[in-house]
């Protein structure tokens, strides 16, 4: 299958990925059109890394774009792996210019956990 062209770009989590990996899964086995590989192991990974819901992920995603120094694109990073300690919210920041006081990284470890409980 060859990709002739991008329409639209938009970032979403991974479990809104989930949603529409299963829509297109039930489309395709609406029509009786064959699954790929690609496919059929990107449904099975999206089931397994998931943690939440898809509004859930979103809720979360737009409450970590109001805090100072978290990026929309690491807000919605962080919604997807749902990180639960200081490290693995460095881990998710990566190479980013500047260090977070371990009040900031408190700060979304208690938005995640309030949103995933």
């Amino acid at each position: 299958m060859k990709i002739k062209g991008i329409l639209q770009e938009q970032v979403i989590t991974l479990p809104q990925l989930k949603e529409e990996l299963l829509n297109v899964e039930a489309a395709r086995q609406e029509s009786g059109k064959e699954m790929s590989y690609e496919l059929r192991r990107s449904i099975e990974h999206a089931n397994q890394i998931a943690k939440t819901s898809a509004e859930m992920s979103s809720k979360l995603a737009l409450a970590l774009s109001e805090l100072d120094k978290v990026k929309p694109d690491v807000a919605y990073r962080i919604a997807s792996v749902m990180p639960r300690t200081r490290d693995e919210v460095r881990a998710v920041f990566g190479r980013d210019k500047y260090s977070h006081t371990p009040e900031e990284l408190d700060a979304i470890i208690d938005l995640v956990i309030s949103h995933f409980g």
